[in-house]
């Protein structure tokens, strides 16, 4: 029994680097695709956004001399490279998938609506939604809240490297506890970089709830799907 038939995944651009220091591991890639296949064959309506930060990101851009507009631009266009990527590694293995993108990209894309994502999902496809929202100062995360609430997804997904949020990073922090669930509130009054507060601040609002798990680990975000308790969840009480 799935817990969840409409998601929006959204997936980081390092994550996409695997072991590699730039760009696109077709390792990382297909393993996600296999994954996402996996789900959308369940019969789970699945719309992705990602980021662009393997190729390029914005403010980094900035730090090096990039006016901040032409660099959140640069970094849109990276995320249209990896939603390109994604489509190709699901159509490879017999997965119908279509990129939408947020400014006119015509043949790399349809444009984005909200009527043209539903009107795929119905056909079975899975939907990329690259370009973030299309507009400078916006990051991919809040790209990801705004699809999420505009396609009516049930929850946000956001896939990363750790499993869960934690009391400090775990990378870096042996001692930092694991969260199983949290509050909005909660986790914005103790500073725990969920989201930007931005796209934190749309979810909470349109009571989209959250949930912050390993996507690198094979099979979890089937066993997710069907209710099974990964990772942290964000949500309003």
């Amino acid at each position: 029994m799935l817990k969840y038939k409409r998601v929006l995944l959204k997936l980081s651009g390092e994550a996409l680097m695997g072991a590699d220091k730039y760009g696109i591991n077709t390792k990382v890639l297909n393993e996600y695709a296999e994954q996402i296949k996996e789900v959308a064959q369940l019969g789970v309506e699945v719309g992705i956004v990602i980021g662009g930060g393997n190729i390029f990101r914005g403010l980094s851009g900035v730090n090096k001399g990039f006016d901040r507009v032409k660099g959140d631009q640069m970094g849109m266009l990276a995320t249209v490279i990896n939603s390109i990527a994604i489509q190709s590694a699901l159509n490879s293995i017999g997965q119908k998938a279509k990129v939408l993108t947020s400014i006119n990209m015509a043949p790399v894309g349809e444009i984005y609506s909200k009527d043209k994502a539903l009107e795929l999902f119905a056909q079975g496809y899975v939907v990329i939604i690259g370009g973030g929202t299309g507009n400078p100062f916006f990051t991919t995360d809040t790209a990801s809240s705004l699809r999420g609430v505009e396609i009516e997804a049930e929850v946000l997904l956001k896939g990363t490297r750790v499993d869960g949020v934690y009391t400090a990073d775990p990378e870096k922090d042996p001692a930092a506890i694991k969260y199983d669930e949290l509050s909005f509130d909660e986790a914005y009054n103790k500073n725990l970089k969920v989201m930007d507060l931005t796209s934190f601040a749309m979810c909470k609002e349109n009571n989209l709830p959250i949930i912050v798990f390993d996507m690198n680990t094979a099979g979890n975000l089937k066993k997710l799907l069907l209710g099974e308790k990964i990772g942290t969840i964000v949500k309003n009480y």
